[in-house]
């Protein structure tokens, strides 16, 4: 019967008793047929001859200071496939839901939602015979208030045995800004974001110090994750000289930033260190235009701006023709350019290794959308996890010593002569 039936809006607020969870908000979703709930750290275990498992919650969107440990006893273990097509076995949990006053068992899956708007979706199994879903509402049974919601965890602001970081960057809404945070905050470290232009330095010999907007001193900082545009490298980096100078932990120094920041000057410490690179050619006159394409092999090739990021100011040209109108156009800007040999047999693809304190920790394969050459995720590419080669794995490594950085994401091409080393990116 309708009337019997709670009507519910697009997003909710619901809470899970039994887990401890007493607020949590929710995607309704009727097209789903399994509810899901965000979980790290999943271990199963043990006990009178069931299977348990204990797992993280932080139910919080964009807040790792709230972090919940539950256990529960496993159903089942299902494959689940996600709304981007991937998929992955889940543990299978039960657990009471409460909504409105009104409580009832469902079934939850256990999966990793980080990248998702909510910390938990609420399908239709869980909602049979109980809800009615309205999509053009939300919050229909009452919306709670970030105050509402700190005062139901009644959240800690500091943790007396983390660290005082922060993140030196511009953009506090930036995706991977924000999960830096929530990393850290996680752990028990209070991050604060550090915008680079806010920030502004006292040079004293005996009382230096490093200021932020309304006079506030950063000098108790223990450390500084400095993740720096490139439009403003050379201010950015004189902060991190300066933190470093105060005895403030600096993720990558000042030098290693500036020398990975410059894409001819890398290059050349690249070489120096024996890492092959794609023939590269560097010129700043137009009457050696003809010369420079030929050196690197002719058309078709990359001309890329010294200045580029994200796979901007990069050009594939594939005539001649097309490459000398783009090389003088570039040139007529006064921009420095420099020219590279294209491996058509990459077919789009390149290798991003991340590399922290000379270890590769992880590693992805990009592949450029249909019609571009560029893999970079920022211009519609797509990523898929990959098994790197030892000499790849070698490759980065050594490109990142090279650099001086402790944290560096290394781009590495696949070509019929090996791998070649492409970009080491400092952010």
């Amino acid at each position: 019967m309708i009337e019997n039936k709670t009507i519910v809006g697009s997003e909710e607020w619901v809470a899970l008793p039994q887990l401890q969870i007493p607020a949590i908000k929710v995607r309704v979703d009727s097209g789903a047929k399994t509810s899901a709930l965000h979980a790290v750290n999943i271990t199963p275990f043990q006990r009178s001859n069931e299977t348990w498992v204990t797992f993280d919650v932080f139910p919080i969107q964009n807040n790792g200071k709230k972090h919940i440990r539950c256990e529960a006893r496993v159903v089942d273990k299902r494959i689940v496939k996600s709304s981007t097509g991937n998929r992955e076995h889940r543990y299978l949990i039960r657990t009471s839901l409460h909504v409105n006053g009104s409580a009832w068992d469902i079934e939850l899956t256990l999966t990793n939602r980080d990248s998702m708007g909510y910390r938990m979706l609420l399908g239709r199994e869980a909602m049979i015979g109980r809800m009615l879903v309205d999509p053009e509402s939300s919050f229909l049974l009452g919306e709670l208030s970030d105050e509402d919601v700190e005062n139901t965890y009644k959240l800690k602001t500091n943790s007396a045995n983390g660290l005082k970081i922060g993140l030196l960057a511009s953009n506090p809404d930036l995706y991977s800004n924000r999960r830096i945070i929530e990393a850290g905050e996680r752990r028990g470290h209070d991050v604060q974001f550090l915008n680079i232009r806010q920030c502004y330095m006292k040079l004293d010999a005996k009382t230096p110090e490093i200021h932020y907007r309304g006079g506030k001193i950063l000098n108790d900082l223990d450390a500084v994750i400095p993740r720096i545009r490139p439009a403003i490298t050379y201010y950015g980096c004189s902060l991190a000289w300066q933190f470093g100078s105060l005895g403030i932990f600096c993720l990558n120094s000042a030098k290693a930033i500036s020398q990975s920041r410059d894409k001819l000057f890398s290059l050349q410490l690249l070489l120096n260190n024996g890492i092959d690179i794609p023939t590269t050619g560097f010129a700043n006159s137009p009457l050696d235009t003809n010369d420079l394409i030929k050196m690197v092999g002719g058309s078709p090739l990359i001309i890329k701006l010294l200045e580029g990021t994200q796979g901007k100011g990069v050009v594939l040209a594939e005539t001649k023709k097309a490459a000398e109108s783009v090389i003088n156009a570039f040139k007529s800007l006064n921009a420095y350019i420099l020219v590279q040999e294209f491996i058509k047999e990459a077919n789009g693809k390149d290798i991003r290794c991340f590399v922290i304190d000379g270890k590769v920790v992880a590693a992805m394969q990009r592949e450029a959308p249909p019609g571009e050459f560029r893999a970079n995720m920022h211009m519609g590419g797509t990523a898929s996890l990959v098994k790197i080669t030892a000499a790849e794995k070698k490759m980065a490594i050594k490109a990142t010593k090279a650099m001086g950085l402790q944290v560096a994401g290394v781009d590495i091409i696949r070509s019929s002569k090996g791998p070649l080393l492409l970009e080491v990116n400092s952010s």
